[in-house]
């Protein structure tokens, strides 16, 4: 179990001994971890892995089966509708396709939550949607449609419009997904650049190692069913657990086997198939 570093009062989001899961089937059990203000924090796994669900139970999307998730020190399960929505308003999203309004341009899509969120006069809100998208190297773009600009472009925006509220916690649900290189060397720049100008928390649910290893503070990694490593990139990097090692080797077989078991199910299948063929 990680071990508490950080200073509660900078505690932005924690699990406790959290179990997660959909209805009777478990996805991750024992799930202890902490992210403070100003900290960037990779959470690491492969496909199938329960990273995306760590992140819907820190916006109250699924409750926790067993063990706390807190946000901002609030119980989110315990959390009446008012109290979760003034939580998540502290939050910003950067969904893994980016999710913009194509119907909007860009200037409009970032603008999107100063007008459902806020009474900024529409001067602040030009200040403040301009400041963002320069942030991300896009003001003279703001006048583009969505169809006009690239993926790597429109993953920009995202992030301009995740962060122009200046929330305290961002959550990037696989932000270098179907990037190119450059694009992904980009959007890791500019999260970490984000996280350090605004002192907000940032949580990268990935599964891509260099991007995430050259930026975070921490990485925790998830697989079959738990915590199976926590550390520094150097602390990880350096490990011989066989776990760790095949994750960031990219080996074919090891704790995570190559071959899917086989099972009494498959047994039974199998010897219908043949009954028929004899």
């Amino acid at each position: 179990m990680p071990v508490s570093t950080s200073n509660s009062s900078d505690l932005v989001l924690s699990c406790k001994d959290v179990a997660l899961g959909y209805g009777d089937f478990t996805v991750l059990y024992g799930i202890t971890l902490e992210v403070s203000a100003g900290e960037v924090v990779a959470i690491m796994g492969g496909s199938g892995s329960g990273k995306t669900t760590l992140l819907r139970a820190a916006t109250g999307q699924i409750v926790a089966q067993r063990g706390q998730v807190l946000a901002f020190g609030q119980d989110v399960a315990a959390a009446s509708a008012q109290t979760l929505q003034g939580l998540r308003k502290r939050m910003g999203v950067l969904f893994q396709q980016g999710a913009l309004f194509t119907d909007l341009n860009v200037y409009e899509n970032v603008a999107f939550p100063l007008r459902e969120h806020t009474s900024c006069s529409e001067a602040e809100i030009l200040d403040k949607v301009l400041d963002k998208l320069d942030a991300v190297g896009l003001r003279a773009a703001a006048h583009l449609r969505v169809a006009e600009i690239s993926g790597g472009m429109a993953r920009r925006v995202a992030l301009a419009r995740a962060v122009v509220l200046e929330p305290e916690l961002i959550l990037y649900d696989e932000p270098f997904a179907g990037l190119d290189p450059i694009s992904m060397g980009i959007t890791a720049r500019l999260i970490r650049h984000l996280s350090d100008r605004l002192h907000c928390a940032s949580v990268l649910i990935t599964h891509d190692i260099q991007e995430s290893f050259a930026i975070a503070d921490r990485v925790y990694l998830v697989g079959q069913g738990q915590m199976k490593a926590w550390g520094t990139p150097e602390t990880l990097s350096g490990s011989e657990d066989p776990y760790v090692r095949q994750f960031l080797d990219g080996a074919p077989d090891g704790p995570v086997a190559f071959r899917y078991p086989e099972t009494p199910a498959f047994e039974a299948w199998l010897g219908q198939q043949q009954g028929r063929k004899s």
